[in-house]
């Protein structure tokens, strides 16, 4: 399965860019303590609001600092924000969503009157808002963007679950005896995780998004500690005579947005048997 997946995104090329590029960008994240240049809180008071140049590739912020260093340790901040989020709200969600699919009924009805209620609040107006009760901080913003983005994997799930409970191997399974969680979770989520990877996928670059908007505005990773968002709120105080602070991080999640939407939309269309089929 895994050399067929790998051939049928070897076949489309946007989606083999965007799987390069979110392959860099672990990397530089994963090497930032190596490979930047300074300390990202380092400040050279003798090059302040410098555009780039030989000592500082990227330019220096409003009190010194390399803004090529805090660019790559943010990376590691705004990468593992999103990857922590979607975790936490792909195993909401898969446990909601196979819960719904699999037992129907009163369960069923419980739980996506739930998700609709959910639905219903603006996510990121409630995400302001709890941030208002509990403060700002790295954990409370992962934990708070997974607690409030789960409500659309749990509807796939759900529908994967309905298509999948009265089929052969399903009703082979419980006339057996299999238990009910053994049926769940043996049988019918493995059946199940293909869009729900395909949503993950996308989740990151929703969540690396939402990360910097809230850092932005101040609500998110705080100062000193560097992520893209607050790198882009410096430089909103300075735009007129700083560009860089706001041209290269803004460059930094336009490429990372596009290029884990580039590997989910490729992921999507090579775990789909029905297109390679017409093809």
């Amino acid at each position: 399965m895994w050399s067929v997946l790998v051939q049928r995104l070897w076949h489309n090329r946007l989606a083999l860019i965007g799987a390069v590029l979110v392959l860099s960008l672990f990397v530089v994240a994963l090497l930032a303590p190596i490979v930047a240049p300074y300390e990202p809180d380092y400040i050279d008071r003798y090059h302040i609001l410098e555009p780039p140049s030989r000592l500082h590739p990227l330019g220096t912020d409003d009190i010194g600092r390399d803004v090529l260093s805090r660019m790559l340790y943010g990376s590691w901040v705004s990468l593992s924000v999103g990857f922590v989020a979607v975790g936490i709200s792909t195993l909401i969600g898969i446990i909601l969503g196979a819960l719904a699919g699999y037992y129907g009924g009163l369960t069923d009805r419980v739980i996506m009157r739930f998700v609709d209620v959910m639905l219903s609040i603006p996510s990121f107006f409630l995400i302001l808002a709890v941030i208002a009760f509990v403060g700002p901080s790295i954990w409370n913003i992962m934990i708070i963007i997974g607690l409030t983005s789960w409500m659309g994997v749990a509807r796939l799930v759900r529908a994967e679950f309905l298509s999948l409970k009265n089929r052969e191997f399903v009703l082979a399974a419980r006339a057996i005896g299999a238990s009910d969680l053994r049926i769940i979770f043996r049988h019918m989520l493995p059946n199940s995780l293909a869009p729900v990877i395909v949503n993950a996928v996308l989740g990151v670059a929703s969540a690396v998004l939402l990360e910097s908007a809230l850092s932005f505005l101040g609500l998110g990773v705080q100062p000193p500690r560097p992520s893209w968002g607050n790198i882009l709120k410096a430089g909103q105080a300075n735009i007129e005579i700083a560009w860089w602070l706001s041209v290269f991080p803004g460059l930094a999640i336009l490429i990372t947005v596009l290029s884990y939407n580039l590997f989910g939309e490729g992921l999507r269309d090579a775990l789909d048997p029905r297109l390679w089929e017409r093809r």
